[in-house]
């Protein structure tokens, strides 16, 4: 395995990790849990997420799920056929991964929150995607990304991919 795909590796279990927190019954309040890679004898640092969780829940996983060790089902607003034809083309470009979680940064990933509501016709963008991807103030990342002229560009190119 390369070192690019060990980084992506990791890169993906710690987008799991906050959805398998929530699926342990763990809520959306509390301590910041801050990432950082540094890839093997690399000099580059690359800043990955934070993610809000803390104060477990009274209420615990059911047997079934447990034991399937798989995470909560998608909001049914993001479960949809043409949702998942979305969410394909966003998984094929490398913005989330396989549990739907974001590869990107909390800017490009306001935008494709964004994009994909628009597309899809949720009302409530920023609930829905803040609970599935454990976020906080979404509609903040969106207007910073506005500001942003890289992210401007990543606009761009998913208005192509997720056309």
């Amino acid at each position: 395995m390369n070192s690019n795909n060990n980084a992506e590796d990791i890169l993906g279990l710690l987008n799991r990790l906050p959805a398998l927190l929530r699926w342990a019954g763990m809520k959306n309040f509390g301590s910041n849990l801050h990432f950082t890679y540094v890839a093997p004898s690399a000099q580059y640092v690359h800043y990955i997420d934070t993610q809000i969780f803390g104060e477990r829940s009274l209420q615990k996983p059911t047997k079934s799920t447990a034991a399937n060790n798989t995470l909560p089902p998608l909001p049914p607003e993001l479960a949809t056929e043409a949702a998942i034809v979305l969410w394909k083309k966003a998984q094929a470009a490398g913005y989330v991964n396989a549990n739907y979680q974001p590869l990107i940064s909390r800017t490009q990933a306001a935008l494709l929150a964004d994009t994909m509501a628009e597309r899809l016709g949720i009302k409530e963008k920023w609930k829905v995607f803040e609970e599935l991807w454990n976020r906080k103030n979404m509609y903040n990342d969106y207007y910073k990304a506005l500001e942003q002229q890289q992210s401007l560009a990543f606009q761009d190119t998913l208005k192509r991919v997720i056309c």
